[in-house]
């Protein structure tokens, strides 16, 4: 039976649609990364080292310079592949274009209103909001995206990966929503368009590793393999790295820095362990050879630098 040349001509339309908009996305996430991120950062860590410290450094300044990273780019790219890997709806690309034009602009809004301080409190809370909308409207569109049934009728089970990345948008679900109930605070009461640093420290264990970590271990779970010619990773370590995370970000939300720290201690080494993933390389078994150019993904080297990052984190909170 012959599909119709008009279905097809409109399946292709709607790929290459949304092929646009994935490409808007990416634009202005190299936006955010390029000026408002790194040019400010680059601007920060050259007023930091001619002072030789952090005591002239506006805490809005950093503050900015490290939305626009987050949300700008990371962010944008996050909610781009999102949009794209999700199926076509009738609505066509009326909602990630609403969605698009939110997230940028409340990007924009909170750097200007960081960077220059003009009608701040308007600013940021327009810029909080705006972005918990776009992040409500991704979230309703990917409430329609179904699980593929088997050819038994069955649905199939969910992947260790997309575990992995559903945590991940509660995670960022979670930070939008922090992020506006401060803006309203500071909006409301406050002098400086900064967080107070205690808080902003909590605020940062929930987008680094409530958002960002779990994403890259997701994401990394999925297309690594395929990508760099790996094995698959272990599930049950991956498992047990999101475990550990979810229970070092609760130590840190009731304030148990101890507990807190030994949590992460162990995720970062689980996730050494995992993101070694399971035997040697794959192409050790394909007779590809030790290439100088290989040899940087071998499980052990990533797994030493898994452990690196834990000392690292050990030294930070030992002061």
């Amino acid at each position: 039976m012959s599909v119709p040349i008009s279905h097809n001509r409109e399946t292709l339309v709607r790929e290459r649609n949304k092929s646009w908009m994935l490409r808007a996305w990416i634009l202005s996430g190299i936006f955010f990364m390029a000026l408002p991120g790194t040019l400010l950062g680059f601007s920060n860590l050259m007023a930091i080292s001619a002072h030789h410290g952090l005591g002239s450094m506006s805490p809005a300044w950093m503050e900015g310079h490290g939305h626009a990273q987050m949300y700008g780019w990371i962010g944008s790219f996050i909610l781009g592949i999102g949009f794209y890997s999700q199926p076509v709806r009738k609505s066509g690309l009326r909602v990630p274009m609403i969605c698009f034009g939110l997230w940028t602009a409340g990007v924009l809004l909170r750097w200007v209103g960081n960077i220059y301080e003009w009608h701040w409190r308007s600013l940021l809370l327009g810029s909080s909001a705006a972005e918990l909308v776009a992040v409500l409207l991704f979230l309703s569109a990917a409430s329609h995206h179904k699980i593929p049934e088997t050819e038994k009728g069955t649905k199939k089970p969910v992947e260790i990966w997309m575990i992995a990345v559903l945590l991940s948008t509660a995670g960022l679900t979670a930070a939008v929503i922090f992020n506006l109930v401060e803006c309203l605070r500071l909006a409301l009461y406050g002098a400086t368009p900064s967080f107070p640093h205690l808080l902003d420290q909590k605020y940062l264990v929930l987008l680094g590793w409530g958002f960002l970590a779990p994403v890259v271990w997701g994401f990394s779970a999925r297309w690594l393999p395929a990508f760099l010619a790996i094995n698959e990773p272990r599930p049950r370590a991956l498992k047990l790295a999101l475990a550990a995370d979810i229970l070092g970000r609760s130590g840190r939300r009731v304030g148990s820095v101890v507990g807190c720290n030994i949590a992460l201690l162990c995720l970062s080494n689980i996730c050494g362990t995992c993101a070694a993933l399971d035997g040697s390389p794959a192409w050790a078994s394909q007779g590809v050879g030790s290439s100088p150019e290989l040899s940087v993904f071998h499980p052990d080297r990533i797994y030493v630098a898994g452990n690196c990052r834990k000392y690292e984190c050990l030294g930070s909170s030992c002061g």
